[in-house]
């Protein structure tokens, strides 16, 4: 099992997600931005890292949102979700996603979302914090 970390973060009333770009794993799909864990940290560590790689950002890690397990051809995925704030005047800067976008709440269901992102989605739906 592959243990990950993704944030959910939120800005204007608009939540941030990704595009997994072409050549990878469910390439096209959009997701919460986040990684894989690495031995020794933990997934707040994790978070911050992976941020900061892929989106060139600091971020502060919040409290745990929600976790989803899925089971892909390639392997299990155990999800950990953390609400994240984006730091006084960071500026995402994609370095591995295809595209990014902040979204409205109402409109994330318009999005083809990886499937271990999809439970993510349909709580948040449930929230009327965005």
């Amino acid at each position: 099992m592959v243990i990950v970390a993704a944030a959910i973060m939120c800005k204007d009333k608009k939540v941030f997600i990704a595009k997994r770009p072409e050549g990878k794993s469910l390439a096209h799909h959009w997701e919460f931005p986040g990684g894989k864990q690495e031995k020794g940290e933990s997934l707040q560590q994790t978070l911050q890292r992976e941020l900061k790689e892929e989106l060139g950002i600091n971020v502060d890690v919040g409290d745990f949102f929600m976790r989803s397990v899925y089971e892909y051809e390639f392997g299990q995925i155990d999800m950990n979700c953390f609400w994240v704030q984006l730091r006084e005047g960071e500026v995402v800067e994609p370095k591995e996603h295809e595209e990014v976008a902040w979204v409205r709440f109402c409109d994330l269901e318009k999005y083809c979302f990886a499937p271990a992102d999809i439970p993510v989605v349909d709580k948040l739906k449930t929230l009327n914090v965005l």
